[in-house]
């Protein structure tokens, strides 16, 4: 029992599949499809997650199964969604709401374990940790921008546009609408139709100044950065391989001269 359990729980390609039927499954529930069967799939999904860690124990240690990263973050999720096992025990109509969404949430976030099996997703967490870490003081740049102008902001239009600007929070986010070129120009429009023509005109290009400057440039900077730190390994690996082609060429020089 033990060998087929391991023969077919230590398939990834068995448990990839097992995965999307899962991720269907929660997509029905979602949708409102909540029939015997769909619940019974959902608990023997749930079941199968669960004896293929416990079989993953036995079979490369508790030490050895904790230590590899992507076994770690499967048995976090594992983990955490055993408690949706329960839901289809329990009334929706009395059970405390915010529990209960916690609980779907928890059975959702086992579709995250599609991850480990995409193609060289190893190389692109990498560079992603690399890009985050290359762009982090223009990122942080970016937000203490995003903050002043909120700040900035408030003070100027908290009176005429408070549904934008009426508190340091609203306002900050607000700004970040802006600076992400979500919707900027509804908010100098609305500050406008209850402002003079002329205070008007003159918030238009205020924050058409500031859409320039951090909504088109800003961004391009931060994408530019973030990009380039994502294939400086790919850049590396050219430049080690131009590196040997000199090498040999030198070699070779060498040679023909000597001869």
């Amino acid at each position: 029992m033990y060998d087929f359990l391991k023969k077919t729980l230590l398939n990834d390609r068995f448990i990839l599949v097992v995965i999307l039927i899962n991720s269907v499954i929660i997509y029905l529930q979602e949708s409102g499809f909540n029939n015997p069967v769909i619940l019974s799939l959902d608990i023997i999904c749930t079941l199968v997650f669960i004896v293929e860690m416990i079989t993953k124990h036995v079979h490369y240690g508790v030490k050895g199964y904790w230590s590899n990263g992507w076994n770690r973050m499967d048995g976090i999720l594992v983990i955490i969604s055993l408690p949706s096992l329960i839901t289809p025990f329990i009334n929706v109509e009395t059970f405390n709401f915010s529990v209960l969404l916690t609980l779907r949430l928890m059975r959702v976030l086992r579709s995250f374990r599609m991850l480990h099996f995409f193609p060289n997703i190893a190389q692109v967490l990498e560079g992603l940790k690399r890009a985050l870490r290359d762009s982090g003081v223009v990122l942080v740049s970016f937000l203490i921008f995003v903050f002043i102008f909120g700040l900035i902001n408030c003070s100027l239009f908290k009176d005429v546009a408070p549904e934008y600007f009426g508190n340091p929070l609203q306002s900050i986010y607000s700004a970040f609408r802006v600076f992400t070129v979500e919707g900027w120009y509804e908010i100098p429009d609305a500050i406008s139709s209850v402002t003079s023509p002329m205070i008007g005109r003159m918030t238009r290009i205020y924050f058409c100044v500031i859409f320039f400057s951090f909504g088109i440039l800003g961004l391009s900077l931060i994408n530019s950065v973030f990009v380039d730190a994502m294939v400086a390994d790919n850049n590396d690996d050219i430049k080690e391989q131009l590196k040997r082609m000199e090498e040999k060429i030198d070699k070779l020089t060498k040679k023909e001269k000597t001869e």
